[in-house]
Formats: structure tokens, C-alpha cells, sequence
């Protein structure tokens, strides 16, 4: 112990380094014996399994011949045959039919052991050849399968006593006679076998031979005649495919090679460990300038460390501007949770609030209406936030992947006018309207189209909440050189300050003035829209100047899609409302909800089922052939909305299925669209967006 603590780090390292290489080759050098132990273990084990195999296979192939005599040797008509001896019976029944039999040879005897008749393939001229000493051995029982030599080669002779059709086990009537097949052993024969055991047959008639595998697998048959003596026997080998010879090699060569590499680390450790640990000691103790620029020409670490004693000061500078930073991400963040706590109290302060005036019963209708509108307005907003502190979290984790489809932007383009143009409110005097483009797009691009009109929704409602007089335009142009389409959102609204134009599209930032404080939200749509460009492939930048107005523009790559199909042209025929009422079953395993939808539903006069649960939901949709549609709320127990989805598709495919979700993304509307579902609804559940959607699939499933 004493003497460990006198010596060097440096040689306490090469200690080290000997002792760990000693037990790596006393481990390689116990692996390499267990090697060997288990080569032969394995081999052994492989040898016998394979040996059980044969045996079983070899009995297997002849199944067919031994069911064959079974069955024609308990036959009222053979019976009478050894008595009559009647070869027009013979013929027609057995020798017509001895092709079927898969056999090259059938004769039939007396009990008295003399030869009757028999019949044979062409090139099969042995006749006589079964011995008295068989027919003996069969007397006693019943079924005997031996192998003979005979001139055309080894036989396989399958031998059966008749009886009586009823005396199927052959125990209650005296024999009539025998009957025997003979099998050659030939080509066929083997070449039969051999696919059937996947195994290398030879036929060896020399019967002392011995068989060693040398890197095979194998296995003797012995061939036996009616009395025991070994006639001939069946080689079969198949290729063990264990080679523990590289595995062997491999430990010789991880052998040498620890070797080597203790020479090797004990040499470098010198060069690389004790001179540059020196030096450091020296820069410790003296702070010497030339030790400094000898570790710096170290190699690897130890020259880095030398720059690290020489940049010191700069490093100290930068933790400090790295604390300076982590301060003001510290407040900004603090600033977003107390922006984001005023966010969501303030609709829901109207919520509660306006909910207990609600319960004054004698509160005139006008003020209930209003009140409830209030209520409404503020739930949207509170669910618009949600919605958007979720987004953001899937950005941040990386949850979210661009999903490119074909579309048409100009299309595109008219669908969010109109959807958007209807928002603007009434006491803003605002001219909306897309800008016209000289340059037009031959065909459909590739890109994300739920994610491209998010970010043009994002920036158009930013520039009508701050826009109260003017224009809104929105528009595209394309730079076929470098091959991008840059979109453009302008304004004249109120614009953006230069000191609050960087960081405008930081999620933790936002424009903090008189007009922005009294408008809701918490700033994030920018840092939607930015992170929604850059998956795409862009860039979005921002001019503006306060008081005047802003653009934004933003670029997506310019890609085609090759297989676009010529559009169609599509007019969409006035809604027909159907006011039938309609047998609807609702699948929602939480009251509250369920109570909702049924009220809903009923203003319409609509009949409400509800199942709790997904099996509910099948049960209900088989035992109910009324059922006009289904609400399915995809999470719910025992069985959650795509596996009932999925069996009640199974029995009725023409069952309209709305499915019902509290998520909003568009991860999860295409996944739901994707497995087929007629419709989609989500929660916070709107009236009239259900009535529509009632409407649509009821239309869209009508006949035509």
C-alpha cells in the first residue's frame, strides 16, 4: 500500500494498463477452451436431434404403403379370393388398381404358405422371393415390414395376414392367407426421401462400414430382413453449419492483439500522458510561459487545456455574458407566465362570472342572450390558447413532421380569403383582398397545406387585429432562379417598433404598448409560424415601420408535384338541409359530455342511444339495425374509437361513424380521416358545426 501511494500517476496508469491486459488474455484464453468444450457439446447434441429426426421421417415415408396394406388386408373380397383363387377377381381389383398403391410389387399367399398370384411394375421380374420364414413371422403378428436383396437391388417388404372385414384389429378370426407390397429402393425412392428430410442419402450394401461425420451431421439406418440380419443401411448427411473455427481464430487474434496493444499503451502513455502532466504541474507550481507553449502543442486534450490556462480571462468574460443572458431568459420566461396566467384568468373570469349571473332567475332574455354570448367568446379564447401553448410544446419536442401533399395554391389562396374575409369585424373600415400575380403556377406544388395555411391564417389575423383602417392584401410571386414562392401578408396597421423588431418572433416576447396590452392572446401565434416555416424548408422575415404598417414574407421551396392529377373542377351544390329526425347513438364514457351532445342533438329532434364504452358501441351498432349514425369519442375504455371503429366497419361498412376528440392537431384530424370515419367533431363541441356536419354525411350518403 505504501509503496502505491509513492509511485507517479504515470506508472500507477501503466500498473494499470498490465494488470487490466493480464485479465483480458487470461479471459480470452478461457473462452478459447470453452470454445472448444462447446463445439463438441453442440455438435453432439445437434447430432442426436438429428438421428431422432431421420428415424421419424424415415417411418413417415412409408405411411402411405403401410395404410395401404392395412386397409386391403382386412377384406371380406380377399378372403374369398384365397379360397377361389379367382384371377379375373384379382385383376380387376387389385391389379388395375396397382398403379395407386405407389409400390413396385404385390403378391398374395395361402395360409398354407403356398404362392398364389401377383403382379408387378415391368421392370421388376423377381417373383418368388418371399421366404417361409417371413410368412411365419407375420402368422405371429399380423404386420411385418422387413428389407430383402433381390436382383433388381434392396427391396422395402411390407407384409399383412387377411381377415375378415369385421376383425379389423386381426385378434378374433384365424388368418386366410398374406399379402405382401415390395417397394424398390431406387432413384425415386431416394430422391423422395431426400426432399422430404432435406439430408444427403447413400445406400451402402456393405454392411460394415463405419460412418464419421467430419463437419456433418448424420445418420444410420440398418435395413432388416425378416429375421433380424442387417441387409443393407442408409446414410443420410446434411451439413452441420457449426464452424466454431473463426470464432477460435478470432480469440488467437484478440489474443495477440491485447499483446501488442500492452506494448503499444504502455509506449503512447509515456509520449501522450507523463511529459504533458509535467508540463501542467509546472504551469501549476510556476505559471510558466514556455510550459504553456509546450501543452499547447500537445496533441488532443492536454493542448486544449494549454489554451484554456492562456484564454482564462475570455472565458471568464463569456460566463459572464452567459449569466447575464440566463438572467433575462430567466425574467422573460417569468414575464410569459405572468402574461400567460393574466391570458387564461381573464376569459375565465367572464366564464365563472357571467355563469353566476346566469343563475338569477328573473335576468331579462336580452341579458341572458348577451351573457351567454360573453361566455362563448371567452371560451373560444381560452381554448385558443390552449391550442397554442399544445402546438408549441409539439414543436419544441420535436412531435410534429411536415406532411406533403399536392396543392393547389391558387386555390389555396381563395379558400382562406373567404374563410377569413367574414371574420373581419363590422366596425373596422378595412379593404381585404389577395394581390394579383403576373407569373402563375403550371401545376400543383408539393408542400404541408394544413401547415402553409396556418402560417397565412396566423399572419392575416395579426394584421386584421391590428389594422383598424386600410388594407389587408396577401399574396404570392415566385423566383424561378432560385426556386422558392415568396408570400407576402401587408398591412397598415399600426406597424412594429425597430427596438421590438428582433425579437418578434420570440415566443417569449411580445410588443408590450397601449394598443397591444389591450388586445388578448399570448403572442405566440410568430413563434407558430416561424417553426412552421423553417420544417418546411423557408425562411420569414418582417418589414415595418410604427404607425405606417408591416409586411411579412416568407419562403417555401419551389417543388412540383410530378404526379398531380388534372384537377377536376368542383362545384359544391346548396346544402340540403334534412330535417328528419335521426336515431343517433352516441359513444361517451364522460356524463358531462354526454349530457351536451344529447341536448344538442335533441333541439333537433333527433332519438340519443349512448354506450360508455367502445365494446358498448359494437354490441349496439350489430343488435341495432336503426341506428342512423354514430358520434365515437376516440378515447374511451375497454376498447378506444379505431378498434370499434375498425369491427364495426367489419360487419356494416356503410355505417356513418363521426368520430369525436378533445385534439385538435392536424396530426390527429388525418389520422382519423386516414382510418375512414365519415366525419370529425372536436370539443369545446359548437352547435351549428354539428348540425353542418349531420347535414354533410347524411347528403354525402344519400342515394343519388
Amino acid at each position: 500500500m505504501k509503496l502505491t501511494l509513492k509511485l507517479t500517476t504515470y506508472f500507477k496508469l501503466v500498473l494499470l494498463i498490465i494488470g487490466i491486459s493480464s485479465l483480458f488474455l487470461l479471459l480470452f484464453i478461457s473462452l478459447y477452451l470453452y470454445t472448444v468444450k462447446q463445439e463438441k457439446d453442440v455438435f453432439k447434441a445437434n447430432s442426436d436431434q438429428y438421428k431422432t429426426e431421420i428415424n421419424r421421417l424415415f417411418d413417415f415415408n412409408s405411411k402411405t404403403q403401410v395404410v395401404t396394406i392395412n386397409d386391403l388386408t382386412y377384406w371380406d373380397s380377399l378372403v374369398k379370393f384365397t379360397k377361389t383363387k379367382d384371377l379375373t377377381w384379382f385383376k380387376k381389383y387389385i391389379t388395375n388398381e396397382f398403379p395407386t398403391y405407389e409400390v413396385d410389387y404385390i403378391a398374395v399367399y395361402g395360409l398354407d404358405k403356398k404362392y398364389i398370384t401377383s403382379t408387378a411394375k415391368k421392370d421388376f421380374k423377381s417373383k418368388y422371393f418371399i421366404t417361409q420364414q417371413a410368412m411365419e413371422s407375420l402368422y405371429k403378428s399380423k404386420f411385418s415390414r422387413f428389407y430383402m436383396k433381390v436382383p433388381e437391388g434392396v427391396i422395402e417388404v411390407l407384409g399383412g395376414t387377411i381377415h375378415a372385414s369385421n376383425d379389423p384389429k386381426k385378434t378374433k378370426t384365424k388368418p386366410a392367407g398374406y399379402m405382401f407390397m415390395a417397394r424398390l429402393l431406387n432413384p425415386s425412392y431416394f430422391k423422395n426421401l431426400e426432399e422430404i428430410c432435406s439430408s444427403k442419402i447413400s445406400l451402402l450394401e456393405n454392411v460394415g462400414i463405419k460412418v464419421k461425420g467430419n463437419r456433418e451431421v448424420s445418420s444410420v439406418i440398418n435395413l432388416k430382413d425378416s429375421e433380424g440380419q442387417v441387409v443393407a443401411k442408409l446414410l443420410f448427411k446434411r451439413p452441420s453449419y457449426l464452424n466454431f473455427g473463426r470464432t477460435k481464430e478470432l480469440l488467437l487474434i484478440i489474443v495477440v492483439t491485447t499483446l501488442v496493444g500492452l506494448i503499444a499503451s504502455v509506449h503512447y502513455s509515456r509520449k501522450w500522458v507523463y511529459r504533458p502532466l509535467r508540463l501542467v504541474t509546472n504551469i501549476l507550481e510556476s505559471d510558466g510561459e514556455i510550459s504553456i507553449s509546450l501543452l499547447k502543442m500537445e496533441p488532443g486534450e492536454f493542448g486544449h487545456i494549454g489554451k484554456l490556462f492562456e484564454d482564462h480571462r475570455k472565458n471568464r468574460f463569456q460566463l459572464e455574458k452567459a449569466k447575464e443572458k440566463a438572467e433575462e431568459s430567466d425574467k422573460l420566461k417569468s414575464t410569459f407566465l405572468a402574461n400567460l396566467s393574466h391570458e387564461i384568468r381573464t376569459p375565465m373570469n367572464a366564464i365563472i362570472g357571467f355563469s353566476d349571473l346566469l343563475l338569477n332567475e328573473s335576468l331579462e332574455e336580452d341579458l341572458k342572450r348577451k351573457y351567454l354570448k360573453i361566455i362563448n367568446s371567452s371560451g373560444k379564447n381560452l381554448v385558443s390558447i390552449i391550442e397554442d401553448l399544445i402546438e408549441m410544446s409539439k414543436i419544441d419536442a420535436k412531435l410534429i413532421t411536415p406532411n406533403y401533399k399536392g396543392l393547389d395554391l391558387d386555390r389555396c389562396f381563395s379558400e382562406l380569403y373567404n374563410t377569413l374575409k367574414v371574420t373581419i369585424p363590422e366596425d373596422k373600415n378595412i379593404d381585404f383582398y389577395i394581390s394579383k400575380n403576373s407569373d402563375k403556377l403550371e401545376k400543383d406544388i408539393l408542400t404541408d397545406e394544413v401547415k402553409l395555411k396556418q402560417i397565412i391564417v396566423n399572419l392575416l389575423t395579426n394584421a386584421i387585429k391590428f389594422t383598424d383602417t386600410g388594407h389587408v392584401a396577401f399574396g404570392y410571386s415566385i423566383n424561378k432562379e432560385e426556386q422558392l414562392i415568396e408570400i407576402k401578408v401587408e398591412d397598415t396597421g399600426i406597424g412594429i417598433g425597430k427596438k421590438d423588431l428582433k425579437f418578434v418572433f420570440d415566443r417569449f416576447r411580445r410588443v408590450d404598448d397601449d394598443y397591444s396590452i389591450s388586445l388578448s392572446g399570448l403572442g405566440l401565434g410568430l413563434s407558430i409560424s416561424k417553426a412552421y416555416v423553417e420544417m418546411l424548408g423557408g425562411e420569414i422575415k418582417v418589414k415595418s415601420v410604427y404607425g405606417v404598417g408591416s409586411v411579412f414574407m416568407f419562403t417555401i421551396p419551389l417543388i412540383y408535384d410530378e404526379h398531380t392529377i388534372e384537377n377536376i373542377e368542383v362545384h359544391e351544390e346548396n346544402s340540403i338541409k334534412n330535417s328528419d329526425s335521426k336515431t343517433i347513438l352516441v359513444a361517451e364514457d364522460d356524463n358531462i359530455n354526454f349530457l351536451l351532445l344529447k341536448t344538442i342533438l335533441e333541439l333537433k329532434k333527433h332519438t340519443v342511444l349512448r354506450a360508455r364504452n367502445g365494446q358498448e358501441v359494437v354490441d349496439f351498432s350489430l343488435a341495432n339495425s336503426e341506428i342512423d349514425i354514430i358520434f365515437m369519442d376516440i378515447k374511451m375504455p375497454v376498447l378506444d374509437g379505431y378498434e370499434a371503429f375498425e369491427l364495426i366497419k367489419k360487419n356494416n361498412p356503410n355505417r356513418i361513424v363521426i368520430a369525436q376528440t378533445a385534439h385538435s392537431s392536424s396530426e390527429v384530424k388525418e389520422r382519423i380521416m386516414d382510418a375512414g370515419f365519415s366525419a370529425y367533431i372536436t370539443k369545446p363541441l359548437d352547435k351549428e358545426k354539428i348540425y353542418e356536419v349531420i347535414d354533410k354525411v347524411i347528403q354525402n350518403n344519400s342515394p343519388s
